[in-house]
């Protein structure tokens, strides 16, 4: 069936999450290669290459839908969703740059431009929030995304040799984590969740990942221990609530499972090469096993909704 409104003109931002996701578990097998010998190389670059290319069509329809009408931006962030699926877009471009690294490409301005959009989302997010009715303020796990997303950064940062901006983003990226999960506390306390929300709950998993690898990077070895440990022990205790989360049935924020799988998988891998023994080996495999067919499914789910126009309505996308 075609649609009446072309397929750019409604490309939602819920997408951006998945192609996080994506592109975090192609470079979770592609490093993993690099500390198990029977695992080849050639499958995290074709999965480079295929999430890449992914991220590359979502973006470059997204710019298209935005060069149409500018103003579009603002009526996407009003929800929570979609905001943070903009910086999502801005973690994956950081991400793209160090998923090129091992292929001997590298790209600073990628980097950079990451860096930059990461900025560019936190700014317009805080505007659409200072915009919102003073009842409809309130802190979500979404809001990890946008506001610690420059936890990324270090990945591809420091081996491109932008040690200290590395450093910088970081540490402002920790404080931010600390103030949003304390306004998410006192939030919850007040308002519980709605069904279609509740799988948000594990973003909560994916910054305290990402801290594990931008210290373990940075070579803050002792740091990175810490969150190696707290991510195995947020994992466990977020398994148990997924019954939980799942209840309300399918929706595009179904897109939160993506990346933290994927970001706690990498967080195995890099435990594997320093030297933490069989617990860390065995939370590689059981992060292949699981996060390679729940991302990939997500991956084609998404592709296949936005295709019949069901992404764009569910996540309510605005239409330029």
């Amino acid at each position: 069936m075609l649609l009446e409104t072309p397929l750019w003109r409604q490309t939602p931002p819920a997408a951006f999450p998945v192609c996080l996701g994506f592109m975090s578990l192609a470079l979770g097998w592609r490093n993993a290669a690099d500390v198990v010998p029977w695992i080849s190389e050639d499958i995290g670059n074709l999965m480079l290459a295929a999430s890449t290319g992914y991220f590359i069509w979502f973006t470059g329809f997204y710019l298209r839908k935005l060069l149409s009408r500018p103003s579009v931006l603002f009526e996407d962030m009003k929800s929570p969703p979609a905001r943070a699926g903009i910086a999502s877009m801005a973690m994956a471009m950081m991400l793209l740059a160090a998923a090129l690294l091992p292929l001997g490409i590298s790209v600073p301005l990628v980097w950079w431009t990451g860096v930059f959009m990461q900025v560019f989302a936190s700014a317009i997010v805080l505007f659409a929030i200072w915009k919102d009715p003073p009842e409809k303020r309130h802190f979500t796990t979404f809001q990890y995304l946008t506001f610690v997303g420059p936890v990324v950064g270090p990945i591809a940062g420091v081996p491109l040799g932008f040690v200290w901006e590395s450093q910088l983003l970081i540490w402002s990226a920790l404080l931010a984590f600390v103030i949003v999960t304390i306004g998410i506390l006192l939030t919850l306390k007040r308002d519980p969740l709605p069904k279609a929300l509740r799988p948000s709950v594990m973003i909560f998993l994916a910054p305290i990942c990402l801290f594990a690898l931008g210290f373990g990077t940075l070579g803050n070895h002792e740091i990175f221990i810490w969150f190696y440990r707290a991510g195995d022990v947020a994992l466990i205790g977020l398994l148990f609530l997924v019954p939980w989360m799942i209840r309300g049935g399918y929706t595009p924020v179904w897109a939160s499972f993506t990346f933290p799988i994927g970001a706690w998988l990498n967080v195995q891998v890099m435990a594997v090469a320093t030297g933490h023994g069989i617990m860390a080996l065995g939370g590689l495999y059981i992060g292949l096993a699981i996060g390679t067919p729940i991302i990939l499914y997500l991956a084609y789910r998404t592709v296949m909704e936005w295709v019949t126009g069901d992404l764009a309505r569910n996540s309510h996308a605005a239409t330029a």
